[in-house]
């Protein structure tokens, strides 16, 4: 079971949480959501809780909790800039389907 970030995502991270000047890494989690059934969480991790589980790519730690890790496994996050927009991307190879919208997916 893996969860990795692209090289673009990494530097991404890494430098958002050298201006920051604080945290680990970034947690990375499933939720019950949107149009498709689950959606995923994002957010900066300024400590690891005892049940995380963490990978580590190109130098950036990723923290998953337990339950989101099946929806998770073999996911790369990827970070783009397309146009005027730019965000992060899941590259999830656990999809079956998605909303239109790219917000919610079913595994």
């Amino acid at each position: 079971m893996a969860v990795t970030l692209s090289e673009k995502a990494a530097t991404h991270v890494a430098n958002y949480i050298a201006r920051r000047g604080k945290g680990i890494g970034l947690r990375l989690g499933v939720r019950t959501s949107g149009c498709s059934g689950m959606a995923y969480k994002l957010e900066f991790a300024d400590a690891a809780n005892d049940e995380d589980i963490i990978f580590e790519s190109h130098g950036v730690k990723v923290l998953i909790d337990p339950k989101s890790l099946p929806y998770l496994d073999g996911t790369e996050l990827d970070y783009a800039r397309e146009g005027l927009n730019e965000g992060f991307k899941f590259n999830n190879p656990n999809i079956k389907d998605q909303c239109g919208c790219g917000e919610s997916f079913t595994v």
